[in-house]
């Protein structure tokens, strides 16, 4: 069957027969526009009182530590307590950092110090920390088994364009409006986010087979990760992909002192990896890579890689946006591959505590990557440290054949 005719297929859109995966997906939309609204304007805001790469990196550390510390607590939550309510929770608190964030800014108490938006990080950080494991669990409830991998791609899909959207209007945002308003554009939207997630219909909340202590339960959930070879291997992949070959945190930099343009270009440099995958995604959407999905996710990070290298080696504005746009195209084959593999390989009562030690490796890998990024940044320059970046994500995709064969050899099946 050709794109055009799985476009207009029945098959392609049957998913959304489902009111609450409209529900779930509607919330994903305006939550991912608020965070990525956000964090362009805090990179900008953060980079141009500082001038110092290492407090762009501070920004995902101050995200990561927090989100680490209460992941595998939420994980067990997720599977213990109405998982609805578990991510609703976590909303109220990020909708709270998020007006929080526009007072800091509308009273202009960051002008000199930077201490106080960090404050805002940390705390959004547990939010954030306590909605991911949640999140995960919830969406396998929203739509029958058979569509797992429909539902990933077509969860990538409106993440990935709610991404280039968030990214490009926070670049508008700030350069036409200013910053206050981007902050508090991102609150509107966590606030629209938190009622979808809220007004979601299924509260089924599977029960654990055996009553077990907190740590116990918690165990379990680290214990099947890390005996999974195929699980251990994408999660561990995906990891060291994005803890090193990740440039996001540092295009401040990029764009004011390597391309040299303004608010709206930098804008634009953000949503480029988003744009790209939105390409991949559509038709992912339609035609999930399950077959061949360990090779698929092994090339996936290869290209990735080297996509970064070109991007941290280019002078040039539009080669950029390219090399950018091509490392998003990879990037969300690998999404998607990673999705389906732990969406039809956990349990459905373990969701929760597999989507943890997921944020733990996955979610919480893009703000530590941030701080990395920054560090090696500044320790032996910003383009060696990117194009060192993509040389190690290049370099683990290759080694993942030999450690992880069960990985490259896997194939999914609808």
């Amino acid at each position: 069957m050709s794109f055009l005719k799985l476009i207009f297929s029945k098959e392609a859109y049957e998913i959304f027969s489902f009111a609450d995966f409209r529900r779930f997906i509607s919330s994903r939309v305006c939550l991912t526009l608020a965070v990525r609204i956000q964090n362009v304007t805090l990179g900008w805001q953060i980079y141009n009182i500082t001038k110092d790469p290492l407090s762009l990196g501070f920004i995902g550390l101050a995200e990561a530590i927090p989100s680490l510390a209460v992941s595998l607590y939420a994980g067990y939550l997720a599977d213990r307590f109405d998982r609805r309510l578990v991510a609703f929770y976590a909303l109220l608190l990020f909708v709270v950092t998020s007006f929080s964030l526009f007072l800091i800014t509308y009273l202009d108490l960051a002008t000199e110090s930077t201490f106080p938006l960090y404050v805002v990080i940390f705390i959004s950080g547990i939010a954030r920390g306590f909605y991911r494991p949640s999140s995960f669990a919830l969406m396998a409830q929203v739509v029958p088994r058979a569509l797992f991998p429909k539902s990933a791609a077509w969860n990538s899909t409106f993440w990935q364009t709610s991404d280039v959207a968030g990214a490009a209007l926070g670049g508008v945002i700030i350069g036409f409006l200013g910053i206050s308003w981007s902050y508090i554009i991102g609150f509107v939207l966590s606030c629209i986010g938190a009622r979808m997630v809220y007004s979601i219909k299924a509260k089924y909340r599977p029960e654990l087979k055996v009553a077990q202590p907190v740590w116990q339960s918690i165990k379990s959930g680290l214990s099947f990760v890390f005996k999974h070879q195929v699980m251990l291997g994408a999660m561990g992949l995906d990891l060291v992909a994005v803890l090193f070959g990740g440039a996001i945190a540092l295009l401040p930099i990029f764009a004011l002192d390597v391309l040299q343009v303004g608010a709206i270009e930098y804008g634009l440099l953000n949503a480029a990896p988003s744009a790209g995958a939105i390409v991949t995604a559509v038709y992912l959407a339609y035609k999930p890579p399950v077959l061949k999905a360990g090779k698929n996710l092994v090339f996936a990070v290869v290209g990735f890689g080297v996509c970064m290298i070109i991007f941290a080696l280019s002078t040039n504005f539009y080669l950029s946006m390219l090399a950018l746009a091509l490392s998003g195209l990879f990037d969300s084959v690998s999404v998607v591959v990673r999705s389906s593999i732990m969406q039809l390989l956990t349990p459905d009562e373990m969701r929760g505590r597999v989507s943890a030690v997921n944020t733990m490796f996955i979610g919480s890998s893009n703000e530590i990557g941030a701080f990395e990024s920054g560090l090696m940044a500044r320790l032996i320059g910003l383009v060696p440290s990117v194009v060192l970046g993509g040389g190690v994500a290049v370099a683990a995709a290759f080694s993942s054949v030999k450690l992880a064969p069960k990985l490259w050899n896997l194939s999914l099946k609808e």
